[in-house]
């Protein structure tokens, strides 16, 4: 699989990277289609056998048993640190109601580390806009893990554009450490940050790197519901997608059209218009390889700009999904 530079991060990742929101333990609450310890060793080694070398969690994620999961099917497959990127995320804090305190940071990525099993992090990333955190103190803490050799680039999820903005002037005026990455919310249902949020990134030379790139699987199969797990019972993705169902239902008909004509699942078609926008790396969770597979297929495909232009016409604004 190709690699690209991440930013301003100094990383080098495949274009596909590994979502961990589909590991760890079920708990009340949470979700139910989650890959136990054995699953999420297996998916993992399948995504390392294909190239990828990018693996996304947070610290959130089944109450940190994803980032457990994780760390050890990496000590199982006797993976050498150096040839995985492994980004995690701080904000939703299991051991502290403060989000983004300098406190906060430096107590999760100690959970972070012991979780991973890892002495340090290529990614860190903030899971949203903390709105009771001065930028300065969050910005400079940052600063100070990337110092110490804990973090090794650090990058920034969900929030609006101004919000962006004003965390990397921060940066700039004190010399603290920018971030290189967005991870925010992307797809061909959901394209509202292409108004703000995205131009700042490309004003910063940040890299996309979005999550439900495939809308839930919305954009993966025809019709609305495919009658996994996942869709009877993700009610996260029901709040984000369902109020928009007869406007973007058009949208994924033409996803379907698109692929029918290159032979491809409709998974490749989603994905690569995301290419075609300039996406680094979209975070792709899977619950099967053959799911997982489709997604690195698509890192292939080229769509032409009249068939972009196809797929994008029929967008309608929709309320904000993501940003707090």
């Amino acid at each position: 699989m190709d690699r690209i530079a991440l930013g301003t991060s100094g990383l080098t990742v495949s274009r596909v990277c590994l979502g961990g929101l589909s590991f760890g333990r079920v708990y009340e609450g949470g979700h139910a289609w989650l890959l136990d310890q054995e699953a999420s060793t297996a998916m993992i080694a399948h995504a390392l056998d294909v190239g990828v070398n990018f693996i996304d969690t947070a610290n959130k994620y089944a109450e940190g048993s994803s980032e457990e999961y994780i760390g050890r099917a990496l000590k199982t497959l006797g993976v050498p640190r150096d040839r995985i990127v492994l980004a995690t995320k701080v904000y939703f804090n299991a051991t502290t109601p403060e989000h983004l305190t300098r406190k906060a940071i430096f107590s999760e990525i100690e959970g972070s580390l012991r979780r991973l099993q890892t002495d340090y992090i290529d990614l860190y990333q903030i899971h949203r806009f903390d709105y009771d955190t001065p930028i300065e103190e969050t910005m400079e803490a940052l600063d100070q893990l990337v110092r110490s050799g804990k973090v090794r680039a650090i990058g920034a999820s969900s929030m609006y554009g101004y919000q962006f903005h004003n965390m990397q002037l921060a940066a700039e005026r004190n010399g603290w450490t920018k971030f290189s990455t967005m991870q925010n919310h992307y797809n061909l249902l959901y394209r509202e940050d292409e108004r703000e949020l995205i131009p700042v990134c490309r004003q910063y030379g940040v890299a996309l790197i979005p999550y439900s790139p495939l809308a839930s699987g919305h954009l993966a199969h025809p019709g609305w519901d495919s009658g996994t797990a996942r869709s009877r019972t993700d009610r996260v993705a029901a709040g984000k997608y369902d109020r928009m169902m007869e406007i973007d239902l058009p949208i994924i008909r033409r996803v379907e059209e698109l692929a029918a004509d290159h032979g491809v699942p409709m998974s490749c078609v989603a994905l690569a218009w995301l290419y075609h926008r300039g996406v680094a790396a979209p975070i792709v969770g899977a619950t099967k390889t053959a799911h997982f597979d489709d997604a690195v297929r698509a890192a292939e495909i080229r769509l032409t700009e009249d068939e972009c232009g196809y797929l994008e016409a029929l967008y309608q604004p929709h309320p904000v999904s993501g940003a707090l």
